[in-house]
């Protein structure tokens, strides 16, 4: 994926939803990211990326605990690039796709998987797919 994205991502400003371990933050962040923001509901997952986060001195990081839902409906800042991988079970990319657009820079990108090949609305545009095993890969850009 960053082999799309670019091996440098200096000055990109990222938002990880359903961030888990924060494999694609942190990665962003060695990678120069200017600023990473990991959102998690769970609060046990939360104070694992704290301490992971100290403990890479990862300064550019900004962790929150919340729903991803949620947070996007709150949150007014604009992204370069989105990491989308939530739980595949929970069917949660129909309803939190729509929600990037208003966070996703106009020359931005949204990263995201799934189990099942997807269908996108005509808002998005499929710049890059693949599939590994079962896991349907994707890099979105807004249409038009």
């Amino acid at each position: 994926m960053f082999n799309w994205l670019g091996q440098i991502m200096d000055g990109k400003r990222c938002l990880d939803l359903f961030a888990g371990s924060g494999a694609l933050g942190f990665e962003a962040l060695s990678r120069g990211a200017k600023l990473v923001v990991m959102v998690d509901q769970n609060s046990n997952v939360a104070r694992v990326l704290k301490k992971n986060a100290d403990t890479l001195e990862a300064e550019h990081c900004e962790l929150v605990v919340a729903d991803a839902v949620k947070f996007l409906g709150q949150e007014t800042r604009h992204f370069d690039v989105i990491f989308v991988d939530p739980p595949y079970q929970l069917n949660l990319l129909p309803i939190v796709l729509p929600r990037l657009l208003p966070h996703l820079e106009n020359d931005g990108l949204v990263y995201t998987e799934a189990d099942t090949a997807l269908d996108f609305s005509s808002d998005w545009q499929i710049w890059r797919q693949g599939k590994a095993g079962l896991v349907h890969y994707y890099l979105l850009k807004k249409a038009g």
